[in-house]
């Protein structure tokens, strides 16, 4: 793969990181910046009309991202004074945002958007630890939201059994049940196009080293099905401090295990057109980057490609870490409707652009 980046986009990618990086697949693609003017940008979910609602950490704000044929694209605030409003996700025409400890509903946001629409309450009853507190949202085939709520502690054990799990909600009452346990902090969720299954992200424990226990991507074939934590890492690492009398054959095993500590967050199975083929069905991982390793992994967007007996995993788009200095931090992926591949970056506030550009 050849990534083809415009002068103006230079100063905010490495090109040399580029060339030794980009080897998957053998495509030309060409990345540019759709707006930096997107604070902590987090989740991405996209109209029908093209318009690119995100969320944020930090700026407690969700955004706008309006396109603008021929110009840059426009920033409207749509909310602000919100916790850590990260997860965004559309139904019907209704904009839901998932904050610290609540979900917040915006009816017919595209007629609203640029009037600071008063939420409607879906629940506020979410646990309100800020330890992984920030939020993922996503609709099911079946209508109901999916919304993961992480520990609230590196390692630990919590009598709430909504910790460390991703729950499903009824999208008009909040009620909710736990789809998935064992989830240490997802924030990542696609559902595959065929079987109609969830995947998620799940970041591991901190302090067991610069290579344990891996990142994971998880599937769910079958619904409260525990993945692990906090007694069983990757297939079969126990955990040091909550492993002892825990078999790891009574937990789901990832479908891929990726580099501790990078950060494994946004996911999206390709399912456009603007790419050849052969990227139909691949799922791209936004690598978010570590903290405390002793040299840096992730600030990158990788791939796993399903075209043989196992699922193959490698880097799609490695531009962004060169000498220890990271110039993004990927959060979130999105296929947009034009079949390009959107990227959320809460480093600098910029939305990247992915787009399939052939030879000649």
């Amino acid at each position: 793969m050849n990534i083809v980046i415009p002068r103006w986009v230079a100063a905010i990618v490495s090109l040399a990181a580029t060339v030794v990086a980009l080897a998957e697949g053998g495509d030309d693609f060409k990345l540019e910046v759709v707006t930096d003017d997107v604070p902590s940008a987090r989740q991405m979910a996209q109209t029908a009309s093209g318009i690119l609602f995100v969320g944020s950490f930090r700026a407690g704000r969700v955004y706008a991202v309006v396109p603008a044929p021929g110009a840059e694209a426009e920033v409207v605030t749509v909310a602000a004074g919100l916790t850590l409003p990260s997860g965004v996700a559309l139904k019907g025409g209704d904009l839901y945002v998932a904050a610290l400890d609540r979900v917040l509903r915006y009816p017919n946001i595209e007629a609203t958007y640029r009037d600071r629409p008063k939420p409607q309450i879906v629940t506020d009853e979410l646990p309100d630890e800020t330890h992984h507190g920030w939020k993922y949202l996503s609709v099911g085939p079946d209508g109901y939201l999916y919304v993961p709520v992480g520990a609230p502690c590196n390692i630990c054990e919590s009598a709430d059994a909504r910790f460390a799990s991703i729950l499903r909600m009824h999208p008009d009452t909040g009620e909710t049940t736990v789809y998935a346990a064992g989830v240490r902090n997802s924030v990542g969720m696609a559902w595959h196009p065929e079987t109609g299954e969830l995947w998620f992200s799940d970041n591991g424990r901190d302090w067991l080293g610069d290579d344990l226990p891996p990142e994971e991507i998880n599937r769910v074939q079958k619904p409260g099905a525990h993945y692990g934590y906090p007694y069983i890492h990757g297939d079969d690492i126990a955990d040091p401090e909550f492993g002892a009398g825990h078999d790891p054959a009574d937990y789901v095993v990832p479908e891929v295990a990726i580099q501790a500590h990078s950060a494994a967050l946004g996911i999206a199975f390709y399912t456009g057109d603007q790419f050849p083929t052969e990227w139909r069905g691949a799922l791209f991982i936004a690598e978010h980057g570590s903290w405390n390793r002793s040299s840096k992994v992730g600030y990158r967007v990788s791939v796993v490609r399903f075209d043989g007996a196992t699922p193959r995993y490698a880097p799609f788009l490695d531009v962004w870490l060169e000498d220890e200095k990271a110039t993004a931090r990927p959060n979130d992926v999105l296929v947009a409707r034009d079949g390009t591949l959107l990227i959320s970056d809460d480093l600098g506030g910029r939305i990247f652009r992915v787009t399939h550009q052939p030879d000649g």
